[in-house]
């Protein structure tokens, strides 16, 4: 079986015939419009969703894999916002479903979120939405349709690992795991780690973001209907710039929010983007991944800090990378305490299974330089949110 660089020659080619729809962005969408079976009344969301594609249809280098991946990307979205929609007009009661004193953990990529997720996904009182479930958010399902969902979960990461085997080393994806809101978000900066989308930035920028909040609690809402109420424990390092959203549609969250270096941060996130989007675009501009990705972090980094003086002090978590990254051991008793929940003996014995790297992968290794970045640019783009991490680091 071809991995890596051959299977993704192979896969262009053949996807190549389709690649010219590319060229008709608004049939493209109608089709997945109706294929969705999206309803009348939910403009403002199809309407976005529209010129996203139309935006992404234009982006410089894209691939046949690449505009393969866009249009499933807008497809995926537009078929959940339908099914959402269609649940809760069938069962009302549904918005009624209380998402009580949820826990997100936020901060830069690259900062143990997932770590820090899936360490506080180890508790029976938590309850972390798995990566099959944010693809197909629904109710209760049977058993073959829980299995079919699955599949499709296995599907894509199956072909995420043919495609870019090096990506799992940097971030693996687990069709039953915990994962992260980014998938079922709206809309977030994920589009351009995959390709060059210059008309989408200043759009996402000026963007209001809380009916993407509201959404997303939607979405929690139909997986709680009808099963047992648990804490829910929520990550996304895509929150970190939409804070003040988060906390309006989830007043009473707890913001567990993790640091490191941004040196760090921004070397290691370039390099997954780098990984992530050589199926979709190529040929790849590594300074142009440095340039746009220093930019969209730091934004990120200053927006939280800008929004983090709203959140009550009680509800924030400042989390060292030091807590987990270096003992998890001594680092897990401290961050459930502060959330506000119980670390057990069987919490305890499950650890070593979340901290320990994944059987099969290797060492991350990344470099600023190869990005066309410095430390001493990075320390002026971040010198505000710095000053934050060594206060919280020196506590």
């Amino acid at each position: 079986m071809f991995s890596g660089p051959p299977a993704r020659t192979v896969a262009n080619l053949l996807l190549r015939p389709g690649f010219r729809s590319r060229r008709t962005p608004d049939v493209v969408f109608d089709r997945l419009l109706a294929d969705a079976g999206q309803t009348k009344g939910d403009e403002p969301f199809v309407d976005e969703f529209r010129f996203l594609l139309r935006c992404w249809a234009g982006a410089e280098n894209l691939t046949p894999v690449g505009w393969l991946s866009a249009r499933g990307h807008v497809g995926r979205h537009l078929t959940n916002r339908a099914r959402i929609r269609r649940l809760i007009a069938e069962h009302p009661e549904i918005a009624e479903e209380p998402v009580d004193r949820p826990v997100f953990v936020v901060g830069l990529p690259r900062t143990a979120t997932t770590l820090t997720h899936g360490v506080l996904s180890l508790s029976e009182e938590h309850r972390c939405p798995l990566l099959w479930e944010l693809l197909t958010p629904d109710l209760e399902l049977g058993p073959e349709q829980r299995e079919s969902a699955i599949t499709a979960a296995r599907r894509l990461v199956g072909g995420i690992d043919l495609l870019t085997p090096r990506f799992r080393d940097i971030h693996g994806l687990r069709p039953e795991g915990p994962e992260e809101c980014t998938f079922a978000l709206p809309h977030t900066v994920m589009p351009l780690s995959q390709a060059r989308i210059p008309e989408y930035l200043p759009w996402h920028d000026a963007r209001d973001f809380e009916p993407d909040y509201r959404h997303l609690k939607q979405v929690y809402q139909v997986l709680q209907y009808g099963r047992p109420r648990r804490r829910w424990v929520l990550k996304s390092p895509l929150h970190l710039e939409n804070l003040g959203a988060l906390h309006t549609v989830f007043p009473d969250a707890t913001i567990v929010w993790t640091h490191r270096d941004p040196a760090t941060v921004v070397a290691s996130f370039c390099s997954l983007v780098e990984h992530g989007m050589t199926v979709s675009t190529h040929p790849l501009d590594l300074h142009g991944i440095g340039a746009t990705w220093l930019e969209l972090l730091s934004r990120s980094a200053s927006r939280g800090l800008a929004a983090r003086a709203a959140v009550p002090r009680d509800a924030l978590v400042d989390v060292p990378y030091s807590w987990l990254g270096s003992d998890p051991a001594a680092g897990a008793p401290k961050l459930y305490a502060a959330v506000g929940a119980r670390w057990t003996d069987a919490d305890a014995a499950r650890l070593p299974q979340v901290a320990a790297r994944p059987k099969g992968t290797r060492p991350h290794q990344y470099d600023l330089a190869r990005y066309g970045l410095t430390r001493a640019d990075v320390a002026s783009a971040f010198a505000d949110y710095d000053a934050l991490r060594a206060e919280v680091e020196s506590a």
